[in-house]
């Protein structure tokens, strides 16, 4: 079995379900945790699936990701607007990274419109809801797959 696809959520992520689920909806991040490992195990691949709401945290595991994962694909919430430090981790990395976000940031605030993490990021999926999240994990997939085909 190849490498895990890392899947990391940002700050505040932990309160999907209960805040504003008139944009996020209505799914938990622990129901989206459970639809992204069935849709990887139907495409061959593991999850590791965490969530922080501290900057650091989530640095030291896109450069764990570095060595352990396939792909990361990663939901930076507010860190995705502020956070150089990410960006430069996420830089380091050879994987495909897929930014993903729950609503479609371009047609939300204008300080959303735009993430650093976009810069070191392979793709993106948003708008989707909780969909999102698994339909990142299949582009992850995807982009591990055809790499090894070339």
């Amino acid at each position: 079995m190849p490498n895990p696809i890392y899947v990391l959520s940002g700050p505040n992520l932990n309160l999907l379900g209960v805040r504003e689920p008139h944009i996020y909806g209505h799914d938990t991040l622990e129901d989206i945790r459970v639809r992204c490992e069935t849709r990887a195990a139907g495409l061959g691949f593991e999850v590791v699936f965490r969530q922080s709401n501290h900057e650091g945290e989530l640095i030291d595991w896109v450069q764990e990701a570095r060595e352990a994962a396939s792909a990361l694909v990663i939901n930076p919430a507010g860190y995705g607007h502020t956070s150089v430090a990410l960006l430069d981790a996420l830089k380091a990395l050879k994987q495909p990274i897929v930014e993903c976000h729950l609503s479609n940031p371009a047609a939300r605030e204008d300080f959303r419109r735009s993430t650093y993490v976009s810069l070191a990021a392979t793709g993106l999926v948003s708008g989707f809801g909780a969909l999102s999240y698994e339909l990142a994990v299949e582009a992850a997939a995807g982009m591990v797959r055809a790499a090894k085909t070339v």
